[in-house]
């Protein structure tokens, strides 16, 4: 009796390219298809162009809503030594170091897009490090650098919230660059009376987690290891910078 011929297997389909522009919407939507789309292309111009831009409208918002001067005061005072320091000083002396803050401080912050640049390329090589020798991943540097640039893009969302509860006319008394708006509970904590608490409960920021639950995920979409080891070593690396933090607002305290 003959036999059927065997059915050939199907080869695996590969999934369609992405635009940047459905890059950029399924990153909130729908993140695993952006994500695996960075195996294609690892392309990041697109949201950090868009972040660079919020960026400086916020910056500009600050500056004329609040006001640079006002901004390094709430800042001084939410550090008790260093305001004591600066208290202590003669009234001319007092004067200048105030005014070199503030430039210092608006340099910083028109120039913020290129130090946040920096720091995830520096963010990409220690993930970088830690999966290839610690999870064994095949993955290039920059396929996580881009990752890690469209993972950040929730931030967008808070700085957009800074900027509307600025223009409708937020009080600056409390404003910082650091906790422009209550998305962590440690916008409710006084920074003067509990410097540890507020900087331990800032980092648990909707967004920032957001951000770093994207991470995992991408990092699943790119390589090969599991959910469950991807979210270990993001949150173990978020783990060791809050601690640093908490240190250094217990240190300058």
């Amino acid at each position: 009796m003959a036999t059927n011929p065997s059915v050939p297997s199907q080869p695996t389909q590969e999934p369609a390219p992405l635009s940047e522009g459905q890059r950029l919407v399924n990153t909130f939507f729908a993140p695993s298809k952006t994500f695996t789309d960075l195996r294609r292309n690892a392309n990041w111009w697109a949201p950090f162009l868009i972040m660079a831009i919020v960026s400086l409208l916020f910056v500009y918002v600050v500056d004329r809503k609040v006001g640079f001067r006002k901004v390094v005061e709430n800042q001084i005072q939410s550090q008790p030594k260093q305001a004591d320091r600066i208290e202590r000083m003669p009234a001319d002396q007092r004067q200048k170091v105030m005014q070199q803050q503030v430039t210092v401080t608006r340099i910083f912050s028109y120039t913020f897009s290129v130090t946040m640049l920096i720091w995830y390329a520096i963010v990409a090589a220690v993930l970088l490090a830690t999966l290839k020798f610690g999870a064994s991943a095949e993955v290039k540097y920059k396929t996580l650098f881009a990752l890690f640039i469209y993972a950040s893009m929730p931030g967008l969302l808070k700085s957009l919230l800074a900027i509307l509860s600025l223009l409708a006319g937020v009080s600056s008394d409390s404003f910082t660059f650091q906790n422009p708006v209550a998305t962590n509970p440690g916008y409710f904590v006084d920074a003067t009376a509990s410097p540890v608490l507020h900087s331990l409960l800032t980092s648990f920021d909707i967004f920032t987690i957001w951000t770093l639950a994207l991470t995992a995920i991408g990092i699943t979409c790119i390589t090969k290891v599991k959910r469950g080891t991807a979210f270990a070593v993001v949150f173990g690396w978020f783990g060791v910078v809050v601690l640093i933090g908490v240190g250094f607002a217990a240190a300058f305290a």
